[in-house]
């Protein structure tokens, strides 16, 4: 019986398209292979490497100067990638909302002076600071912020206007709302949380900015080698990066980027509006930064916390227990989660009111 997945990577798929590749799995594409078995320097794989760039650059309306590549090691791998790439003057400012905002911070000061300009510690990483009152460095490379954080329920509302290029980890909610490429430098994601499975990365960078990186940069996280060989310098992630073909030709279907925020946006609303009249359950990031792909709630007993977990579970609603810096549950509604999971998570939470209350 297929449970409804709250969890906040790796994560839920759509449907449709786990019955797609399961269909496929013994005969890809005719080749009489499965595509965990075929090279992929085979005509058959790198169609599928330039359908999934292209549905990309379609879906986010990316410009021809910027390269779209998919590369390997998570987003976490991408956090020394950025410094190695970019960090040509040794400066950087970094805005920390989150845990992986700290730890993409801490990556890049180890090879340049990474500057603190904006960090909401303060109150447990529960907004963002205002982007328009930082100060930001004269001298910087970049700037680098998380659009979306994972483990604490916030989203930028507003980007940063800077003067130097703009980095996002974007992985916890690319292609769940439209964004304007050309006002980043730099936008990479892992895939494992709306997406496809863990093991790809997606990297979308101006070309202007990655001709030159540092000379102590690894071959492998060169961008402008994985640009020039199309993402196929080395052996791929090849199942990933089949899977989020899959899962892009399954989003250009359902209307593309609008179609998908506005379904994102529903199931959110809902969610929240039902925590803010609950007498039980309570979220505690400022609304004007609550995530539409990750929210975080508690009880104000760990108890009765850890009871809600464990009876959603044998309700079919599953992984819904809080980052260990939280506590409390976390239901994670990315873009492959139906209106279903969320109306059925809502009514559990309504029952358990009544009975716990």
């Amino acid at each position: 019986m297929r449970v409804y997945n709250f969890s906040a990577g790796p994560s839920t798929l759509p449907l449709a398209v786990l019955k797609k590749a399961q269909e496929e799995f013994l005969d890809f594409a005719g080749t009489g292979m499965s595509v965990t078995e075929i090279s992929h320097r085979d005509k058959a794989f790198e169609a599928v490497v330039r359908d999934a760039e292209s549905l990309t650059r379609e879906l986010l309306n990316v410009p021809d100067d910027y390269a779209v590549i998919f590369v390997q090691g998570g987003a976490s791998t991408q956090f020394a990638a950025v410094p190695l790439n970019l960090m040509h003057g040794g400066k950087a400012d970094y805005i920390v909302t989150g845990n992986f905002a700290k730890k993409a911070w801490q990556e890049g000061a180890i090879y340049g002076e990474a500057v603190k300009i904006g960090d909401s510690s303060d109150k447990v990483y529960t907004y963002i600071p205002d982007v328009d009152k930082l100060d930001y460095s004269p001298d910087a490379d970049y700037v680098h912020i998380t659009s979306n954080n994972t483990i604490f329920g916030t989203r930028y509302a507003k980007f940063p206007d800077c003067k130097a290029p703009l980095v996002a980890d974007m992985s916890s909610e690319i292609f769940s709302r439209e964004i304007d490429v050309t006002k980043f430098g730099v936008i990479y994601a892992g895939a494992q949380k709306n997406l496809a499975p863990a093991g790809v990365t997606i990297v979308i960078a101006r070309r202007d900015l990655i001709q030159e990186p540092l000379k102590i940069c690894p071959t492998m996280l060169r961008w402008k080698v994985q640009d020039e060989n199309g993402s196929l310098y080395n052996t791929p992630p090849a199942f990933s990066i089949y899977m989020a073909d899959l899962v892009l030709r399954d989003l250009k279907e359902k209307g593309g980027v609008k179609a998908m925020n506005e379904a994102d946006t529903y199931k959110a609303n809902l969610l929240y509006d039902f925590i803010d009249n609950s007498a039980l359950f309570k979220n505690n990031v400022v609304p004007e930064f609550r995530s539409i792909m990750n929210v975080p709630f508690v009880t104000g007993d760990n108890e009765l916390d850890a009871k809600f977990i464990a009876e959603a579970k044998k309700a079919g609603l599953v992984s819904l227990k809080g980052h260990r810096l939280v506590g409390g549950m976390r239901a994670s509604i990315y873009n492959a989660m139906p209106v279903e999971g969320v109306k059925a998570l809502i009514e559990f939470m309504k029952k358990f009111e009544r009975e716990n209350g």
